[in-house]
């Protein structure tokens, strides 16, 4: 975009909120008329039915926010991005709707990460660096891993309301602040729209839910952070380890239990209520409750630590990649000690009191 402010890009936002909403809440419809309905569980942390399927409001919107920044700058991957978003979506919105394989389903995740990461690929490969070809390459398969663990640990997270909502829009800003601030460019205002996208569903799903995402929103919701992130990563603008810092919570989260249940010998590809958002809401706390302890963490602590992270700016050389990457390196390594000890003891805490309650 010519100018990122300017009034188009606030008509912009404005057409991506409100269709979000729109089409939101055209499936609240969708799903009551097709029965499609998550039912209250003993691995669910919901205790009325509620209909699924609603993050594809997010999704339509963010096709659209696509093609808005794409016709604003020819140079912007709109439609690798998009092909990207429908490939994940689709496996998203036939999961919820009947069940789908989960081998299918991760086959499917690699092929829509790999062509929305492609011209960032790309882009890396023709830049100037001093590194070999074969360290692309590598550096290129751990981004396409990264993406798909991200597409689907924000499917983990996504088990109560608001949560996960409110967490993409932290992240997307979080983002496009540390980059905006050193040079206005379309994916920041991408990532801004896909902010409004998000935010276009919080309504109906925050404080009280009235619908889920469902896999068809939360997946592609991965796959944009996870886009995000790698622009971020690879852009120079900002701390190297910038996304890291601002996906802290979730990725300490869907990661401490995904390990705490290999080493019990349990199936970790299976239903479950082990993450700690879960736990704290069984240990009596509300949605709303546990919702702002995370965003207390990303404003308290999250946010500070970027701002002390990039207040030096970066200099953008990608002959330099590996100095570079130690920018910011010591904050994330210090975000996620505490973050793991949090864990352990929020962990505790509701294992305690789960266990007082049965007494």
């Amino acid at each position: 975009m010519s100018a990122l402010w300017d009034a188009s890009w606030w008509a912009a936002l404005a057409a991506t909120f409100a269709l979000s909403m729109f089409v939101t809440a055209l499936a609240i419809r969708y799903a009551r008329w097709n029965n499609l309905f998550d039912l209250p569980g003993r691995r669910r942390s919901h205790d009325q039915p509620t209909p699924r399927g609603g993050g594809i409001g997010i999704v339509v919107a963010v096709i659209l926010a696509c093609f808005l920044v794409g016709a604003y700058s020819p140079d912007f991957p709109a439609w690798s991005i998009v092909a990207g978003v429908v490939i994940v979506a689709a496996v998203g919105w036939i999961d919820d709707h009947r069940g789908l394989n989960a081998v299918v389903r991760l086959l499917a995740h690699f092929a829509g990460c790999a062509i929305a990461l492609l011209p960032a690929f790309l882009e890396l490969a023709r830049a100037p660096h001093s590194f070999p070809s074969s360290l692309l390459l590598v550096l290129a398969a751990l981004a396409l891993v990264a993406c798909v663990w991200s597409v689907n640990l924000h499917n983990f997270m996504d088990g109560i309301d608001g949560l996960l909502a409110l967490q993409a829009i932290f992240v997307f800003c979080a983002l496009a602040f540390c980059e905006i601030t050193a040079r206005p460019q379309p994916k920041v205002a991408a990532i801004l729209l896909w902010a409004g996208a998000v935010a276009g569903f919080v309504p109906f799903n925050f404080p009280r839910a009235r619908i889920f995402m469902g896999d068809v929103g939360s997946g592609v919701v991965g796959l944009l952070v996870g886009i995000a992130v790698a622009w971020q990563m690879s852009d120079g603008s900002a701390a190297f380890w910038t996304g890291a810092i601002a996906c802290s919570a979730f990725v300490t989260d869907a990661t401490c239990t995904l390990v705490s249940r290999v080493v019990r010998g349990r199936r970790w590809y299976s239903a479950h209520r082990e993450h700690l958002y879960q736990w704290l809401a069984r240990g009596g706390f509300t949605h709303a409750q546990v919702v702002a302890m995370y965003m207390a963490w990303n404003l308290c602590v999250v946010a500070p630590v970027l701002y002390l992270a990039n207040r030096g700016g970066v200099p953008v050389a990608y002959a330099s990649v590996f100095p570079e990457a130690q920018t910011g390196l010591v904050y994330a390594i210090a975000v996620y000690i505490v973050a793991t000890g949090l864990w352990i003891a929020g962990k505790r805490w509701a294992l305690k009191r789960a266990w007082i309650g049965t007494q």
